[in-house]
């Protein structure tokens, strides 16, 4: 009786039984193991780029490197100015005839003036010689060429005045007359200027810049 009761007991306690196979499929065997610690990816520091204006700097300092300027080219350039300035002394005749004592300052100028005006077409010849043998001559340094087209546009300058002269005639006496000494006068004074000017800036290596011609002869360049 004991022993009847004792498996009734036993049998109304089921025993829920789970397949081994629902275990392994449903529950993979890595879900089962031990836990792993999680790791983050490590974060890496580029190092930054240069900036620009660094580059800008490297670049400017790379291209405006002071390199001293040849003899040669320093010559040159301030031989070719000797052209506007011979023909711009015909300006300076009523400042000679009027204050005479200016014109001793030119007389060192007058042996090499004198064999300038013997030859003949003279002014044409240097023109082309300095426009065609230098400016054009890419054998020639830019420092060079561009001083030689200074001088060839500032020569060019200079001939406009005579021709509105000879176009409108003022005479000799009148307003017009005294628009055109005052004239000559000014264009006197600045062709001197611009002369002394690029010849000692050309002696010391540095590009002279003209007012009003500066522009137009590197525009042709």
């Amino acid at each position: 009786m004991a022993s009847s009761i004792a498996l009734l007991h036993l049998s109304a306690t089921p025993k829920t039984l789970i397949p081994k196979s629902y275990v392994c499929s449903s529950f993979p065997s890595s879900t089962l193991a031990a836990p792993r610690s999680i790791s983050f990816p490590q974060l890496v520091k580029r190092k930054p780029k240069p900036k620009s204006n660094i580059t800008c700097m490297s670049s400017y300092n790379n291209n405006n490197t002071t390199t001293p300027t040849p003899a040669t080219d320093r010559l040159i350039s301030a031989v070719a100015y000797t052209l506007p300035f011979f023909n711009s002394l015909q300006y300076g005749r009523y400042l000679f005839f009027q204050f005479p004592k200016l014109g001793l300052l030119f007389e060192p100028l007058i042996p090499l003036l004198s064999l300038y005006r013997s030859m003949p077409y003279s002014s044409f010849v240097a023109f082309f010689a300095l426009y065609l043998g230098v400016v054009r001559n890419p054998s020639f340094s830019h420092y060079v060429r561009f001083n030689a087209m200074q001088a060839v546009t500032l020569d060019v300058l200079l001939v406009l005045p005579l021709l509105i002269q000879r176009i409108f005639s003022p005479g000799r006496a009148g307003l017009g007359y005294k628009l055109m000494v005052w004239g000559h006068n000014g264009i006197f004074v600045f062709s001197v200027f611009c002369f002394l000017y690029s010849v000692v800036s050309s002696i010391l290596g540095r590009t002279p810049y003209l007012p009003f011609v500066a522009d137009a002869a590197a525009r042709q360049l």
